[in-house]
């Protein structure tokens, strides 16, 4: 068995319009408080998985990920510390894949060559798009010339693996764009090793759902920064585009949204998505135990409160949400989080964790979405049985299939 580590950094330069996630500017001084209440509640959680859960406590670490917010926003010198402390009370595999999300503009030679000392050998640099325009109405920070910048300076310090991260469905884009930003990402020399693509989700609550839930109402009042966002059908045209020009260029699509070089695919992710425990630290940070779920607190003063604790702090009081795993849950995580990889769910691995066969408890459902193209079935040698995947057409109508599988 093995065990992942999420380590969540809040902070941005500028929140951008569409972004949900728990993020925002803080100046220095909320930035060291912060990091040094993480590193607290990494020696406590350790600590407390120890005495409790000995798998936990002692299993190695095959991956870290540091996510945001934008980590690369707050001082490399945290980001070592934070690594140290991780390595002190976990135990780091070798070979462990340690990640840190960055945003262009925000890195440089300095904190390149800090992260490598730290032991980071992944970067996940967020793109978006190749378009300045389309960059511009997304609210980044950033023009294209500046990430190619930051993607020389990571090569220069010798990142060997880097992930880009694009967007689909933005505002004011077309397929021809969108294929543009594919050809400019592919056209960097060397080439990324992962790339990830994402459509734009409109979150209710942010700028973006307010600007875009009126905008037909919007160009009728000829608000020229009021973009149109693609149709349906542009969307997923986007989306087929995608598959078939990076398979030119060697990538394999592995995952709905996840493409990567022979060798290359995320072990982080790909955790998540088979089931790895995982433990995150920081602020709205979600852990999974195999046993039940928990997440922390979205608010920074009810977190900087428990670092602050009289006589040590105790994390145990912002955690939120609180689940019991459930079989019955277990199973249907098995399948909607399986079921995003290209190579499907085992049968086989199915029944070995929950001693029931697969057609027992989703015949039907599996049945139904092979009659409608939307899944199909394949013998692996490796495994000597039945994995079952989606199809190309179910992979356009993903959300659909997936929540089949929800009792």
């Amino acid at each position: 068995m093995a065990l992942e580590l999420y380590v969540h950094i809040p902070f941005c330069i500028k929140k951008c319009g569409y972004c949900d996630f728990v993020s925002a500017p803080a100046g220095k001084g909320r930035q060291d408080a912060y990091m040094e209440a993480l590193r607290l509640e990494i020696c406590r959680r350790a600590e407390i998985f120890r005495e409790k859960d000995g798998f936990l406590g002692q299993e190695p670490v095959v991956s870290v990920f540091f996510g945001g917010g934008t980590p690369s926003v707050a001082e490399a010198s945290q980001i070592e510390k934070t690594m140290s402390c991780i390595r002190r009370e976990f135990v780091v595999a070798e070979d462990a894949e340690i990640t840190l999300e960055a945003n262009p503009g925000t890195l440089t030679s300095q904190k390149l060559s800090c992260y490598r000392r730290a032991g980071i050998n992944r970067l996940s640099i967020g793109l978006q798009s190749a378009n300045d325009r389309e960059l511009a109405l997304l609210g980044r920070i950033h023009t294209f010339a500046e990430f190619k910048e930051s993607y020389r300076l990571a090569r220069e310090a010798g990142f060997q693996n880097i992930n880009v991260d694009l967007m689909a469905a933005l505002p004011g884009q077309t397929v021809e764009s969108f294929t543009q930003s594919l050809q400019a990402v592919t056209g960097l020399s060397p080439g990324p090793e992962h790339i990830s693509v994402y459509s734009l989700i409109i979150e209710e609550g942010t700028p973006f759902f307010s600007k875009y839930h009126r905008q037909a109402a919007a160009r009728e009042e000829g608000e020229k920064d009021c973009a149109p966002l693609p149709s349906e059908e542009a969307e997923r045209a986007m989306y087929g585009e995608t598959g078939r020009f990076l398979g030119t260029y060697g990538y394999e699509r592995y995952e709905i949204s996840n493409y990567a070089r022979p060798g290359f695919s995320c072990r982080h992710n790909v955790g998540y998505w088979t089931g790895t425990p995982y433990l995150g630290f920081g602020i709205s940070a979600a852990s999974y135990t195999g046993k039940e779920r928990f997440s922390n607190t979205h608010s920074m003063e009810e977190y900087l409160k428990a670092a602050g604790e009289p006589g040590g702090p105790d994390f145990k009081t912002i955690q939120k949400e609180e689940e019991t795993v459930t079989k019955a849950r277990a199973m249907e995580e098995f399948m909607f989080l399986g079921l995003r990889m290209i190579c499907g769910v085992s049968e086989q691995e199915f029944e070995k964790r929950f001693g029931r066969k697969m057609k027992d408890v989703y015949g039907e459902i599996l049945e139904e979405m092979e009659r409608k193209d939307l899944m199909g079935q394949k013998f692996s040698e490796g495994e000597k049985g039945i994995r079952w995947y989606l199809t190309r057409k179910g992979i356009d109508v993903s959300n659909y299939v997936l929540a089949e599988f929800l009792f």
